[in-house]
């Protein structure tokens, strides 16, 4: 053999090797996704806990880190199944502000009943999505151009309707919903509750996967992953527990993710919203109306722009002019973050939460080391970028 076969010959060998070993790494980042962003949030969370002497893990930090991780989660709920379906927002920030200046101009300056202004704050979430849906799968105008449009125009009429100032202060029912706390007795009977429901949850897939003869994980898995689920509610409800008991708006985001997680993957709805995201046009032969199944995603979208808005004006007892800016990046860096791909098709709920936990997290250690702005910003910018070229290495935006 000559050298120049052998040299060669080595050369396939290696870049073989190169090939078998990337692909091990997308199995196993593809497989263990969300344990990798649950040691990144524990990470942030001992390096900012070092860096503050124990200030960010205290009970009241928490708390008010996870409130204010509830308004990014609410609209990450909704922008994952955007994403999914290979589309995209913009205009959820200002949208937020708007719908958060509307509830409090209705509470503060007409005295509407709290019960009165909920339903119709959300109603107008939902037809402002649906404009936004109709415009982008009927009439055809690019998402990112209805997305850009709306960000501007809903800061517009934001500032028009508050003439450019804070409308304060809320009744207390309205403040009660992004500043109360669940009992702690209701907060305990509540962890018990999604215990125990998590534990169902799970004997019931394994016997589901019995019964079709489909392949499942030794019996010692699931008891992990169930004591180990336990265990972390224990010391959240527990750690809460000090600090006045569950806020609301983690209890409110908690429901949120039990729907959508159910509507991801227990419904038709759900798989089409996939089907769409991974192939448009396959799934429009195979009889599906995409369009309304755009329309629906961007009704939802609306829908979670209402439910952000109302937290984010009940949490600062005001709705202000400048509410949710940049908020519709802290959305989809979420999403990205939490592993929804950049191209669609692929995604989940709890993945996109955990992404606001982690900015969420990054955004209260930063302020508590007094970071400057500029600062933050690059910061969040980098995490971003980093996220999704993991993706792309990863090979999960694949279709």
């Amino acid at each position: 053999m000559t050298p120049d076969v052998t040299s060669s010959s080595a050369q396939d060998a290696a870049s073989r090797g190169s090939v078998a070993a990337a692909e091990r790494f997308r199995q196993l980042f593809a497989r263990y996704k969300i344990l990798a962003l649950l040691i990144a949030v524990a990470a942030i969370w001992l390096f900012f806990s070092f860096l503050t002497d124990g200030a960010f893990i205290t009970p009241r930090n928490l708390s008010n880190l996870l409130r204010q991780m509830a308004i990014t989660g609410m609209l990450a709920c909704g922008m994952v199944f955007v994403i999914i379906a290979g589309e995209i927002d913009l205009s959820v920030g200002s949208l937020l502000g708007l719908l958060g200046g509307v509830a409090a101009i209705l509470d503060v300056t007409l005295h509407w009943p709290i019960a009165a202004t909920v339903p119709v704050v959300m109603l107008l979430g939902v037809l402002v999505g649906m404009a936004n849906g109709w415009l982008s799968a009927y009439r055809g105008v690019p998402s990112f151009i209805v997305g850009l449009g709306g960000m501007l125009a809903y800061r517009g009429v934001l500032l028009g309707v508050t003439g450019g100032s804070t409308i304060a202060p809320v009744s207390d029912s309205f403040v009660f919903i992004g500043q109360g706390y669940l009992p702690r007795v209701a907060g305990d009977t509540l962890a018990v509750a999604l215990f125990a429901l998590l534990a169902l949850l799970t004997v019931r897939q394994r016997k589901n996967r019995q019964h079709y003869r489909l392949p499942v994980v030794p019996v010692w898995q699931d008891v992990v992953k169930i004591v180990g689920a336990g265990v972390i509610l224990l010391a959240f409800v527990a750690t809460l527990d000090r600090y006045g008991g569950i806020p609301v708006p983690v209890l409110l985001l908690l429901a949120l993710l039990g729907v959508f997680t159910w509507i991801a993957t227990q419904t038709v709805f759900g798989r089409r919203i996939y089907a769409v995201g991974s192939n448009l046009e396959a799934t429009r032969l195979s009889g599906v109306n995409t369009n309304r199944v755009k329309l629906a995603i961007f009704a939802l979208m609306g829908l979670m722009c209402a439910f952000a808005g109302i937290v984010n004006t009940a949490r600062l007892a005001a709705g202000s002019p400048s509410a949710g800016t940049m908020g519709e990046l802290d959305a989809i860096a979420a999403c990205f973050i939490g592993g929804t791909s950049m191209r669609g098709g692929s995604g989940t709920v709890y993945g996109a939460l955990i992404g606001a936990l982690v900015m969420a997290s990054l955004d209260n250690g930063m302020s508590m080391l007094d970071v400057d702005a500029y600062w933050q910003m690059i910061v969040k910018g980098g995490i971003l970028v980093l996220a999704v070229w993991i993706d792309v290495v990863s090979g999960s935006n694949r279709r």
